[in-house]
């Protein structure tokens, strides 16, 4: 019989590990050992991290009509940022006392250079732009990272005023987590000293807008007086100035025009109110006072879940009152999870 019929094929690797079962072991261990590190230190999300080369240009402009918003503020910023290399594509949008432009980039370009070079742009184009707008041009990415994680939800048989500050102190706690950038409030009621003069209190006294707007905000300041020596040691020197309270306000002096001197209290209503409430929350039909927690991108959502559990139950009954009640909604954790 030919001694070909009794050949046997063999494959390399499988031989050496036959004959190297002890190395084999050592590899299999080792491998299992960085398998379970890179599990540990691994970012856990629900979603990939997704980068979108926009740019968005939002320029606020009161009381203007959406032709002249075209005109003064969306073209001369259009002009500039066509300029940019890299662009794909330019869409504007001018609306009533708004213009918003978005500017899209080639895939290639890291987001932080695109939001550079518009910003460059932009400055460029604001010596065209109106002299009175009430704020610079707002310059933006798209973040997909900076949608909520989790709700937690302030409720409980007190005012909303009250609720705002359990919900501060809620913010400050879990802004200090390592994993979050931020905690954003909705819901709340925000302080405002209103000032509403009498306009023919105003005019008997002869005192403007701009009389009150000037004695407030000059009253309203903390000065440094620099430092002085006293028994070989420097200290410093400050003036004190701002308002602790609302009858601080009220007993402003205000100069008018016509050389009299007023208080503020008798040509106007100084009131601590709230400002028109913008934002609304609510859970099972009743309102309630929401954190938003947007967590930074890259970083473990299961540490920044646990962490953000265990500051919830350690703050009821010590810092907060036993009866409020504090809901968690929303929470990606879960999912993500379920899913590991």
């Amino acid at each position: 019989m030919s001694k070909d019929k009794f050949f046997i094929k063999e494959f390399f690797a499988t031989s050496w590990a036959v004959d190297n079962k002890t190395s084999v072991y050592v590899l299999a261990v080792i491998i299992s050992i960085l398998g379970l590190l890179n599990y540990y230190q691994i970012p856990k999300e629900q979603f990939p991290e997704v980068v979108i080369p926009y740019i968005i240009v939002n320029s606020p402009y009161p009381g203007t009509s959406p032709v002249d918003i075209e005109n003064l503020i969306t073209r001369p910023i259009e002009k500039q940022l066509k300029s940019i290399a890299d662009v794909k594509q330019i869409t504007s949008n001018s609306v009533q006392d708004f213009s918003s432009i978005i500017v899209e980039f080639d895939p290639s370009v890291a987001v932080e250079s695109a939001k550079q070079r518009v910003r460059d742009a932009v400055d460029k184009s604001k010596t065209d732009l109106p002299s009175d707008l009430p704020d610079q041009p707002q310059i933006m990415d798209v973040n997909l990272a900076e949608f909520p994680v989790m709700y937690i939800n302030i409720s409980g048989n007190y005012d909303l005023d009250k609720l705002k500050k359990y919900a501060d102190i809620m913010q400050d706690k879990i802004e200090g987590v390592k994993e979050i950038t931020r905690v954003d409030i909705v819901g709340a009621l925000e302080r405002e000293i209103q000032i509403n003069a009498d306009i023919f209190k105003m005019q008997a006294a002869r005192v403007t807008f701009s009389d009150i707007e000037s004695a407030v905000s000059r009253e309203n300041l903390t000065i440094s007086g620099g430092t002085i020596t006293m028994n070989g040691t420097k200290n410093s020197v400050r003036l004190k100035g701002q308002f602790e309270n609302v009858q601080e306000i009220r007993d402003i002096v205000v100069h008018a025009s016509g050389g009299a001197y007023i208080k503020l209290s008798d040509i106007a209503e100084v009131k601590d109110d709230f400002k028109e409430q913008e934002s609304y929350s609510r859970l099972d039909g009743k309102n309630v006072i929401t954190l938003n927690v947007i967590k930074k991108s890259g970083t473990n959502l299961l540490d920044a879940s646990d962490q953000i559990k265990e500051i919830v139950a350690n703050v009821k009954g010590k810092e907060l009152p036993e009866d409020l009640t504090l809901t968690i909604s929303g929470d990606q954790s879960r999912m993500t999870r379920n899913t590991l």
